[in-house]
This record gives structure tokens, C-alpha cells and sequence, in this order.
């Protein structure tokens, strides 16, 4: 899931997996943070959900998935779209 704030130049999108998610641990990666495996780890909330909230320059498109344990990637089911390759979202 994606929640968005907009503010005057950038969008706060904080991706959450849900509680119950099976990946371990995990982290989003895209071409905001270079591709980088845990730039952006996703931490416990207390709802049992993890979270990570990134900061992105408004008006642009970013592509993206999510990494966890084991080399395993998987995208985004609430994404603005998929490329076939990627989740991509508007910011």
C-alpha cells in the first residue's frame, strides 16, 4: 500500500507492506535511491504493518519494487501502474 502527503516541492510516499506479510525483512528500492538493497528498509509499526516514508521531488515518475530476504523482489499491488518489469508511481 501507498500513502501520500503532498507538500509545495516534494510528495512524503510511505510504502507499507501489510501485517502478515511474509517477506521478512524487506526494503523499497528504485531509482530514487540508485537501486540501492536497504537504502530505504521498512520498519514495524505497531499495527504489525512495516513502513518506510521517502520524500520524493514533485511532478516526476519513479520506478520502483520491493527487495526482501533472499534475493526474492515483488511489486506493488496499489502502484500508480507497472512498466512489466517494474511498479512505477507519480509523485
Amino acid at each position: 500500500m501507498l500513502e501520500r502527503t503532498r507538500r509545495k516541492k516534494t510528495t512524503e510516499v510511505t510504502f507499507v507492506l501489510p501485517p502478515g506479510h511474509s517477506a521478512g525483512e524487506a526494503s523499497v528500492v528504485g531509482d530514487f535511491n540508485d537501486w540501492q538493497p536497504g537504502a530505504h528498509p521498512l520498519a514495524p509499526r505497531k499495527d504489525g504493518s512495516r513502513a518506510v516514508t521517502v520524500a520524493l521531488p514533485t511532478a516526476q515518475r519513479f520506478s520502483f519494487r520491493y527487495l526482501a530476504d533472499g534475493d526474492h523482489w515483488f511489486d506493488e499491488i496499489d502502484a500508480d501502474g507497472h512498466d512489466g518489469r517494474n511498479s512505477y508511481l507519480d509523485s
